[in-house]
């Protein structure tokens, strides 16, 4: 469960923008939206393989 104290003089907007990036470093969202399809374990390696590749090129032209 999230706490929030509101300070003194603050405005809701601040406390809720507080709660929304304290709510998103959690990771619940992006937990629930993982769990709601099933993905095969190679299919999950081969997208991390290709995002890897993907990096390695990207940092690669990036020193040249």
């Amino acid at each position: 469960m999230l706490i929030i104290n509101i300070k003194e003089n603050e405005s809701i907007d601040k406390a809720l923008k507080r709660f929304k990036k304290k709510f998103e470093k959690t990771g619940v969202l992006k937990e629930l939206r993982e769990r709601t399809s099933f993905t095969k374990p190679s299919v999950e390696r081969r997208t991390e393989i290709i995002h890897a590749a993907y990096r390695q090129k990207k940092f690669a032209q990036d020193n040249y």
